[in-house]
This record gives structure tokens, sequence and C-alpha cells, in this order.
């Protein structure tokens, strides 16, 4: 896609989420105590503040929540645009920001059907995108 982009840097609560992109799985967090579906990833379930948290692989299917399309973008991203960036709620619960992928923006509504969909965007670099169904 672009040269020089923004590369995630994994940290200690989120490595296990970019370890199940890299193998096309979109994993989220489940508190073992409250059973809540849990992302961004994190040590603590905001929920009941319980630290027993499990990975679990998300359906990877859920609906547009809010979105933008990007007209004017600076940087790695200038000759990107236009893209969909959106909120997906995953059939879980949670939402998670992405980009909205293969799609005319058109199309795009509030409440559209999605299904993830992984992306390389550089070398050894793969993102979950979201595509219409």
């Amino acid at each position: 896609m672009a040269d020089h982009i923004p590369i995630p840097v994994p940290d200690g609560d989120s490595k296990a989420f970019w370890e199940g992109v890299a193998q096309h799985k979109l994993l989220i967090q489940r508190c073992d105590a409250c059973q809540h579906y849990i992302f961004y990833p994190r040590s603590l379930c905001p929920q009941c503040f319980s630290d027993a948290i499990s990975w679990v692989e998300a359906r990877g299917t859920g609906t547009i929540y809010s979105y933008t399309v990007v007209h004017q973008a600076y940087g790695p991203f200038a000759g990107q645009v236009p893209f969909v960036v959106a909120i997906v709620e995953l059939a879980e619960g949670v939402r998670m920001m992405t980009r909205i992928a293969g799609s005319q923006s058109a199309s795009i509504h509030i409440g559209a059907p999605v299904q993830v969909t992984f992306e390389q965007v550089d070398e050894g670099i793969t993102l979950p995108y979201f595509q219409l169904l």
C-alpha cells in the first residue's frame, strides 16, 4: 500500500491480538469471571475488574456503528484516499476502529453487516479490515 506506514507495536496486553492477526484470526478477550467480551486488549476486565482474562477467536462478523470517508490524508496515507474508517460493533458486542476494504463509500451505511478480512499492508504487517457482506 504505502511506504513507511506506522507499524503496530505490540505490548504485553496486545501481543496475542497481533499474533492472531498474523495468522488471520481475530482474537478478542473474554473475562473468565463475568464472561464480558473485551476489546481493546487490557489486563483487567472493565466490567468486574478481574484479571482472569482469556483470548478467544471472534466470529469476525458485525455491523458498522459509525464511519467516516477520508478524502484528505497526509504522510504515508496521502496516496490511499478516499478510504473509509469505521467503528465496527462485533457480534460479541465490542467495538473496534478499522478500515472498510474493497467498498464504494456510497454503499456504506450505519448498520451495514461486515465481515473481517486480513490485508498485508507492508512486508510482514497484516491488519484486520472489514468488508461489506
